[in-house]
């Protein structure tokens, strides 16, 4: 019996998915990262290894922490890495007002208004765009959203698979666009700046460092989509003949529009409060000496903006659709955002000690010194040296899920390399997250990505991997591309990537 030649796609496809497969768990493989650089710093330092800080012009050498004064940093500073990895907080902070939110049932009673109130013609449009903004509250998205776009479509007596490419294709294509700040902004940000320290040891990104770009960005992605979806999926799937029959899709009940007029006044009170403090010369969330608004209460304290107003919306709208009986409730739902941190939590423990390590040893700084000088000499401009970095955290994406773990494995290397060529970690982390996330709905390593796997195989009994690849993969390209374009027009323009987040540094 002989079998069927596999094409070159799924050869490679295949190849990608062992090799992911292979690498360890990511808490392991920032360990091992951890073991590698103490080890590494005991070699670099019998060598005469040394460089010039082009700003300070300072000698820098390794230090050594297989040496005893090396281990005991290590020891003794230990539970400090972790505790204070900037991260960490803002992270669990964030998540616990989104776990409120989510818990009341108020994010996914708006995705749903959402999407089953648009117009027919601009549906896709709204499917994709409500993908985008569903990233604010973590994995609600792949949950709710892309099992609902195929219920949507064939409702509509089109392909169920088209509908759930083009939520998939938002939720997580257009991963870090959105119009709202959310918890992968802080995350990111802490690591961002934990890197840029390696440099300026004062030096701060904010979390809303990127929100103009990935503001902006929302609606190109969500065009970007529906024109992918209408154009190449759509005509491609052709008419859909499987066994499934369309489902009645639900309408809001009286309680849960009850449940978003609350939720709707609560979040009107809070911006009045937001606006009143910031848009007065003298208002009280302003700097209270310049009256500045970039280094004031207001941009310290996104996090905390981020926290209350989805504890405020979700408790309203807890209480007006009677999902919410108690404060018991309340207190559940955020222990139950909490409890999908665990291995987070795991993990930030070895990134924090890999990347205080890395800081320790000068390594990061020599390797960015060096790194920076070789770039400096290849005469590659901005806009190239931008898009490969592109393409380089697309590949790296494919190999490893996780967009806070290969961001803690970059950042502390790319962050200080294109800081000492005049870029700021601002951009630096805004070109990162484009290429995170156009390659996320080809990637086997998604974590969500068998969970997509089984949703098609609902409509097409046959699905596996290939079937989600080579439908999202034009996705991918055109994502790639729309998005690349518009940050050469960031870059050609000297826009501002965010508040108080400039393209350049000195």
């Amino acid at each position: 019996m002989t079998t069927a030649k596999k094409s070159f796609i799924d050869r490679f496809l295949s190849t990608v998915e062992r090799v992911g497969n292979a690498l360890p768990h990511p808490a392991t493989l920032f360990f091992l990262f951890a073991m590698g650089v103490i080890v590494l710093s005991g070699i670099a330092s019998l060598f005469d290894l040394e460089v010039i800080h082009p700003g300070t012009k300072e000698v820098i050498r390794p230090v050594n922490l297989m040496s005893v004064h090396g281990m005991n940093m290590i020891l003794e500073h230990m539970v400090v890495n972790f505790t204070g990895f900037a991260p960490l907080g803002t992270v669990l902070v964030a998540m616990l007002g989104i776990g409120i939110a989510e818990s009341s049932g108020l994010i996914g009673t708006a995705l749903r208004l959402l999407v089953i109130s648009a117009p027919k013609r601009l549906l896709t449009f709204v499917i994709v765009l409500a993908g985008i903004i569903s990233n604010t509250a973590s994995e609600v998205g792949y949950v709710l959203l892309v099992p609902l776009g195929a219920i949507i479509f064939l409702a509509l007596g089109r392909h169920p698979i088209a509908g759930m490419a083009a939520a998939f294709a938002g939720v997580s294509g257009g991963y870090s666009a959105n119009l709202l700040l959310g918890t992968i902004d802080p995350l990111l940000a802490g690591l961002s700046e934990e890197a840029a320290r390696i440099i300026d040891p004062g030096y701060m990104v904010n979390a809303a460092a990127n929100y103009y770009f990935m503001a902006a960005s929302t609606f190109i992605i969500a065009i970007a989509g529906t024109w992918v979806t209408e154009k190449i999926v759509v005509p491609r799937l052709g008419e859909y003949k499987g066994d499934e029959k369309p489902e009645e899709i639900r309408k809001l009940t009286r309680d849960e529009k009850r449940g978003l007029i609350y939720a709707a006044i609560a979040s009107l009170a809070f911006i009045v409060y937001l606006l009143w403090g910031t848009i007065p010369e003298t208002g009280y969330l302003r700097d209270p000496e310049t009256g500045s608004i970039l280094h004031s209460p207001f941009m310290k304290g996104i996090v905390a903006f981020i926290f209350i107003s989805a504890a405020l919306a979700g408790i309203a709208y807890g209480i007006g659709a009677k999902t919410y009986k108690s404060d018991n409730d309340v207190m559940n739902g955020m222990g139950k955002a909490m409890e999908t941190l665990g291995i987070y939590i795991v993990l930030v423990f070895f990134a924090a000690q890999f990347v205080a390590y890395f800081k320790w040893t000068n390594l990061g700084l020599i390797v960015a010194i060096e790194g920076a000088a070789l770039l400096k000499a290849s005469g590659l401009g901005d806009i190239t040296l931008m898009l490969a970095f592109i393409l380089l955290s697309g590949i790296i994406n494919m190999f490893m899920g996780s967009a806070s773990a290969k961001w803690a494995i970059m950042a502390p290397v790319f962050i200080p390399m294109f800081m000492l060529l005049g870029y700021s970690p601002e951009l630096v982390q805004a070109t990162y997250r484009i290429g995170d996330s156009v390659t996320n709905i080809i990637s086997p390593m998604m974590s969500y990505f068998a969970l997509i796997v089984a949703f098609m195989a609902r409509y097409e009994k046959n699905a596996g991997i290939g079937t989600v690849i080579s439908t999202m993969l034009p996705y991918t390209i055109v994502f790639t591309i729309v998005w690349s374009v518009m940050l050469i027009f960031w870059l050609i323009f000297g826009l501002p990537i965010g508040p108080d987040a400039p393209l350049y540094i000195k």
